[in-house]
């Protein structure tokens, strides 16, 4: 029997449940609520990798809401601080809808091309009509590596040589989108450190290009981040953010790590969705991220 995308992300994150439950039933079992258990709880918040500005929050609203109730039941409290992240995590998603272009942004290293090949799959199985731009044309393997993956998926791709103005690639690809009536064109980017700012102007340009010549198509961002990277995700997401306005983001390689609680300090921090979650190297996994589903599981 084919398993539902919760038993499979529950089957994939059995290390980062286990690892965040056990952190926090051992805070609880302390004794009392008092001050110390309040700083032991920030900071197994914060070795979970959620962050210090997060844990804070999360902390004194737990602690608020155990002085409303004067609750002394662990299990009780365990249930506040469920409530309380679930809240935490409740950004609204909006799916674009009609032709979309989806410019894809992030650093090197957390599976660009891979997942742009598994958002191909999936479109292209939900009966859409799919082009890629390989506008890496700073990494001499971008394109070939893209150019495998269409063929492979069997989607169009618009491409050009080692150095060419990516710019130029993201104008021919829109046009070619416009002349095939495709409903996807997912746009790849070089895999820029977030330091460089000539790297980060050229991507300012690519979406000045897309901004321009969409017209008729909805433009979404997507920003890929690798959960194994911990806090340091939500700094690149932030200097994206500011040089083109990120959407949506993609956490890859989540069952890579046991302190999955970046998922929820991302949220909170950015107050922009995580639209799915990578679980794996096949197209099937990646999956499409439910914030309450995700904790509902940190809880198990």
């Amino acid at each position: 029997m084919e398993l539902s995308l919760y038993e499979r992300m529950r089957n994939r994150l059995v290390k980062t449940k286990d690892n965040f439950k056990e952190k926090i039933e051992n805070v609880m079992y302390m004794g009392s609520f008092d001050d110390d258990f309040f700083d032991e709880l920030e900071e197994t918040l914060i070795l979970s990798d959620l962050g210090a500005q997060t844990s804070v929050k999360i902390t004194e609203a737990l602690r608020k809401k155990i002085k409303e109730t004067h609750s002394k039941s662990k299990e009780e409290v365990m249930g506040f601080l469920k409530e309380i992240l679930i809240e935490m995590v409740q950004v609204e998603a909006v799916k674009p809808q009609g032709p979309t272009i989806m410019l894809v942004v992030g650093v090197n290293g957390v599976g660009k091309t891979t997942t742009i090949a598994k958002l191909a799959s999936r479109y292209k199985s939900q009966g859409k009509k799919v082009v890629i731009a390989a506008a890496d044309t700073f990494r001499a393997a971008a394109a070939e590596q893209l150019d495998e993956w269409a063929q492979r998926v069997g989607v169009d791709i618009v491409k050009s040589t080692t150095g060419a103005d990516p710019g130029a690639v993201v104008f021919d690809a829109i046009g070619a989108a416009k002349a095939r009536n495709a409903d996807i064109l997912l746009c790849d980017t070089a895999g820029r450190l977030h330091n460089k700012v000539n790297l980060m102007n050229e991507l300012q340009k690519i979406s000045r290009i897309i901004i321009r010549e969409g017209e008729g198509f909805t433009i979404h961002n997507l920003m890929i981040l690798d959960a194994t990277t911990g806090q340091n995700a939500i700094n690149q997401a932030k200097v994206f953010h500011d040089c083109v306005d990120i959407s949506g983001i993609i956490l890859t390689k989540l069952d890579g790590t046991a302190k999955g609680g970046i998922a929820i300090s991302i949220i909170d921090e950015m107050q922009i969705p995580i639209e799915y979650v990578g679980i794996g190297e096949k197209s099937e996994d990646l999956i499409d991220f439910d914030p309450k589903k995700f904790v509902d599981l940190l809880f198990e």
